[in-house]
């Protein structure tokens, strides 16, 4: 998880090698094209370090992005209740691996099959592919969901149910443009707001103020 490029781009980067060597011998400006390509799958692949913030009652983002919108919402899979949900947009452009919002037990994994849609369309999160990933300490529960977008086709997932995640670290991503939620309980003091660019494990999106379990 820690190569510079992301390992889920090798094979379409060694595909895109093989054919701008066997363009160049035959059409060699035709090259050029496969050549770009592999160029943009390395820009689009790329997997920086990231340096998180050191205070546990930090919740980080846990993509790159711009947030699209926050909203209360009832979340009825994992936290089963009244929820504030922040919505942040991949580009193309943006570092497409997710990040862990908080340190805690990944206690829910869930995958939804679906359409298609634009990713910074409203509904797309009800119709959308979606993989959803419930992580809880002592303190909190919170959920992320993977959507995929107009261009994307694929999540990528690496945790399950049990596993011991920390805060900041890589847990999947999704290829090619796409929307990555956060559902928070109503207590958590969001510390973004719509129309600001976040960047996974780094920008706080919320700081804990309430113990969830004894609301002290």
């Amino acid at each position: 998880m820690k190569f510079p490029i992301a390992r889920d781009s090798w094979p379409y980067l060694l595909g895109l090698a093989v054919l701008s060597v066997i363009l160049y011998l035959i059409w060699p400006w035709i090259a050029l094209i496969p050549a770009i390509l592999f160029l943009f799958i390395l820009y689009f692949f790329r997997n920086p370090e990231r340096t998180i913030p050191g205070d546990e009652t930090m919740l980080v983002s846990p993509a790159d992005g711009v947030v699209m919108d926050i909203e209360r919402v009832f979340e009825d899979r994992f936290l089963n209740g009244e929820s504030i949900r922040i919505r942040i947009f991949l580009s193309l452009f943006n570092v497409h691996m997710n990040r862990v919002p908080m340190s805690g037990t990944v206690v829910y994994r869930d995958y939804r099959p679906g359409q298609m849609l634009p990713a910074f369309k409203s509904h797309a999160s009800e119709v959308n592919e979606k993989n959803f990933v419930g992580i809880e300490n002592q303190n909190l529960r919170i959920l992320v969901t993977q959507v995929t977008g107009f261009v994307a086709r694929r999540i990528v997932c690496w945790v399950k149910t049990g596993d011991q995640v920390v805060r900041g670290e890589r847990f999947g991503l999704i290829k090619f443009g796409s929307c990555t939620e956060l559902f928070v309980p109503p207590y958590v003091e969001v510390a973004v707001k719509p129309g600001e660019k976040v960047v996974g494990g780094v920008t706080v999106m919320g700081l804990v103020k309430v113990n969830e379990r004894t609301g002290a």
